[in-house]
């Protein structure tokens, strides 16, 4: 089993890209302001993507300083870092990625990262994708599961080949008992680089457990009597939340949100909708929506958003993980009928 934190090789070629990245800081590749290195006494965090940035701040506090290595408002798994980034995250005294999910911060990690490094992926309990993409629920071919859910015709396993996501999937963070479990082992790493602070860090960890905990509580209750349990949405984002609420997601698309889906799935999807009495197809907002939208208004469907929380928006810069898996939650209960 590999460690939950450790340091990843650094060439001489790190030195040359931080190097270089701080020469252009003179003409605004990297700010003053930045916090990358510690500069104000607090120790720096680079998060490869928004719940990992979350879970951060939430152990952190004050006492350290976390920057995001992907753009508000992209896609996280397309990401590609900027100077600027590569150079937060080269200057990192902590680095907290998921590997496999953003190539490219794994890259520039395994290249310039000089501080500790957090691999969300040792840390937490990954799903399997076979287990995630079973939607065959034994209710028999006239629901429509079965078409849709043994993979052939959705083409999962080349979905998942070309998006490199391997055999587990990577979308944990839909699951706050795991967030709980990552922010215990971000805890563990601050205090390995600042163990000063230990007990502070451990004290942020428990108090975002008991948030993660209570928000877990008021999924099971808030989705215990529905009148309907199956979802669909534009990809596979939120296997976690079927695995954890007995829940059945059924996407357009595959893991990646820009996956385009084949008549096959299309035509599996709407003989699914039919059986199942679904009313509400879901989009995201960092993804396309020509293929759900397209769906509803075939069907006559509402359409509503169920946000995978890879990132923030401008629409919700404002709002935090808790709030935005509340609203999850709010949508679903409203879709499927739920008292």
């Amino acid at each position: 089993m590999r460690s939950p934190s450790r340091r990843l090789r650094t060439p001489a070629l790190a030195v040359l890209a931080l190097t270089a990245a701080t020469t252009l800081g003179g003409c605004g590749a990297l700010s003053d302001d930045s916090g990358s290195g510690g500069d104000d006494g607090k120790v720096s965090v680079a998060a490869g993507f928004y719940p990992l940035q979350y879970v951060a701040e939430r152990v952190g506090g004050d006492l350290v300083d976390v920057e995001a290595v992907s753009a508000p408002g992209k896609d996280p798994h397309d990401a590609e870092l900027t100077v600027q980034e590569t150079a937060t995250l080269s200057a990192a005294d902590l680095v907290v990625l998921l590997e496999g999910f953003q190539p490219a911060v794994d890259e520039a990690t395994e290249q310039n990262a000089t501080g500790e490094v957090l691999d969300a992926a040792d840390v937490v309990d990954l799903l399997p994708v076979e287990e995630d993409h079973d939607h065959d629920h034994g209710s028999g071919s006239d629901s429509g599961h079965s078409d849709h859910g043994e993979g052939e015709d959705h083409g999962e396993g080349e979905d998942h080949a070309d998006h490199d996501h391997g055999d587990e999937d990577p979308h944990f963070w839909q699951d706050p008992l795991r967030m709980a479990d990552l922010g215990d082992a971000v805890a563990e790493s601050l205090s390995e680089v600042d163990p000063d602070n230990a007990a502070a860090y451990e004290e942020g960890a428990a108090r975002l457990r008991a948030d993660l905990e209570a928000l877990d509580e008021e999924f099971r209750e808030g989705l215990a009597s529905c009148d309907l349990d199956t979802v669909v949405v534009s990809h596979d984002a939120f296997g976690y939340l079927e695995d954890r609420y007995d829940l059945h997601f059924d996407p357009v698309a595959g893991l990646s949100p820009d996956a385009e889906p084949t008549p096959a799935d299309l035509s599996a999807l709407q003989r699914l909708i039919r059986a199942e009495g679904i009313t509400t197809v879901f989009s995201e907002r960092l993804a396309p929506r020509q293929f759900t939208a397209a769906l509803a208004d075939d069907l006559g469907l509402e359409t509503s958003v169920l946000d995978p929380l890879e990132g923030l928006s401008d629409e919700t810069a404002d709002e935090d993980y808790l709030s935005l898996m509340r609203a999850n939650l709010a949508a679903l209960q409203e879709a499927n009928s739920c008292r």
